[in-house]
């Protein structure tokens, strides 16, 4: 571990066509989030790098290297590139947390782990997605085919890159397009050995490019570009809004996004083991310094446990350690960049103005390492249209407000705009049934909180976004239906 956490980062290129390029824009520093230290340099890919990189992207998908390859090919270079992802686990875990500042422990499972699982799982899923043979009448012939898009422009963020890339990557590579990946300016570094690892793979050359630099300028010229025919996106709304403007001011290439979420996590008085439900809502908030776009931020406790549950949830956050993001007894590694982090601090300034009590935390840690620490927060009294509530703070900020029955807990979970995970905790089935009809979300847990596989898909309702990653359902995203209407 010590061996790979000071082992130098060289200056970063561009991949574009299976090799490394200059691109034409300057170089930006990257510092790691653990001590603010320089760690390396990314390029600011410009507009002309991003359209090079878009017109390799279509001509490797027109002349069919990859689109018109048999399944069963394209299903053992997916599989060769999940074994050497596995093979690289270790080097992509500890790359990915100096640059990102994940703790270790979650960074292994939830990056290296998680993305060769999704690989295998879109390798195995590719072969098994057919057409359709239309109820039509005698002497038709009625034909639905799933042909792939053509070029996906990805842009993914910085708290999950590995992860979160997977999820687009894999099933659009496995239904034979071609992608232009837009990585956060933060959290490059994994995404461009991914690359790296996927030529050794045997994917073909131009069938993936990583293209890093600025939103503003590289993610824009993506988000722009004529030859992009499918746009997907894991970030903010605000960020959101501005992919669709530029969707309809270029092409109207489709946009799928998820914007990220302001989720209840609901606790009656019912539930079975308050003490374990306390222990899983605290990591379910605080694991990655809150940068987790389902985090249960949102804490509704029945009003005659919730004394009680607080004490217990913050018992369990304050025992949670913080700190170098690389030692393997950390609980809550680093908040990735001093923007965020004064974003963070901000809103606790804000909600304790607005009237809430700082239960639990609430300041800047370990300031003297240079790196970007925040302890786990509580805020108790926070009232439902307070800014803390409404608003998404992607750090270890949980703002906790009490309900007296059903009908008002679903009021109060379902008075944000966002709506992208929920999490309840009954031992009543029939009250468990009821919050999962009513709560508007794309997922709910039940006495639980985190955790869903690939399996089942992840997307949300209203201003959460639109799409869904994760599951067969992440396909739809990446094929085009073409019917075929025959006289016979």
């Amino acid at each position: 571990m010590n061996e790979l956490r000071s082992h130098p980062v060289a200056p970063q290129k561009l991949y574009i066509d299976g090799a490394w390029e200059e691109g034409t824009g300057e170089a930006q520093d990257v510092l790691s989030p653990i001590d603010g230290s320089r760690l390396t340099t990314i390029v600011r890919a410009s507009a002309a790098d991003v359209d090079r990189a878009v017109a390799v992207a279509r001509h490797a998908f027109e002349d069919g290297r990859w689109s018109r390859a048999a399944p069963a090919h394209r299903k053992k270079v997916l599989h060769k590139l999940a074994d050497l992802i596995e093979a690289h686990a270790l080097e992509l875990a500890v790359l990915g947390v100096r640059d990102n500042g994940t703790e270790i422990g979650m960074a292994m499972k939830a990056e290296p782990g998680s993305a060769a699982g999704t690989f295998r799982y879109y390798a195995e899923a590719l072969d098994k997605v057919y057409g359709e043979i239309a109820p039509t009448a005698p002497g038709i012939l009625g034909l639905v085919h799933k042909e792939p898009v053509g070029v996906v422009g990805a842009i993914v963020p910085w708290n999950f890159p590995l992860m979160i890339g997977a999820w687009k990557l894999a099933p659009a590579l496995a239904a034979g397009n071609s992608v232009v990946l837009k990585p956060a300016e933060t959290a490059s570094l994994t995404l461009l050995r991914l690359a790296e690892l996927a030529t050794e793979a045997g994917l073909p050359d131009g069938v993936f490019n990583v293209v890093t630099g600025q939103g503003s300028v590289t993610g824009e010229a993506l988000a722009m570009s004529m030859g992009v025919d499918v746009l997907v996106f894991t970030g903010s709304g605000g960020v959101g809004r501005r992919l669709l403007e530029y969707a309809a001011r270029s092409n109207l290439k489709r946009c799928y996004l998820e914007l990220g979420g302001k989720s209840p996590n609901v606790v009656f008085a019912d539930a079975s083991d308050l003490e374990q439900a306390a222990k899983v809502s605290a990591a379910g908030i605080f694991r990655n310094a809150g940068q987790v776009c389902v985090a249960g931020s949102r804490l509704l406790v029945e009003d005659s446990v919730h004394d009680a549950f607080v004490d217990a949830l913050a018992r369990h956050a304050a025992a949670m350690k913080v700190g170098d993001p690389l030692d393997l007894t950390t609980n809550i590694g680093a908040v990735n960049n001093m923007p965020q982090l004064e974003s963070n601090l901000g809103f606790v300034t804000r909600a304790v103005e607005e009237g809430a009590t700082l239960a639990l935390g609430g300041s800047r840690v370990l300031e003297d390492t240079g790196g970007y620490y925040m302890e786990p927060t509580v805020l108790t009294g926070v009232k439902p249209q307070d800014n803390v509530a409404q608003n998404e703070v992607f750090g270890p900020v949980l703002a906790v407000t009490p309900f007296t029955s059903d009908e008002e807990a679903v009021q109060i979970a379902n008075s944000t705009k966002f709506g992208l995970a929920a999490g309840v905790w009954t031992s009543n089935l029939s009250r468990a049934h009821r919050m999962v009809r009513d709560i508007q979300a794309g997922v709910v847990h039940v006495n639980t909180y985190g955790g869903p596989d690939t399996t089942v898909p992840l997307g949300g309702v209203k201003q959460s976004g639109n799409g869904h990653d994760k599951s067969m359902h992440a396909f739809d995203k990446y094929f085009d239906l073409k019917t075929a209407w025959m006289q016979l």
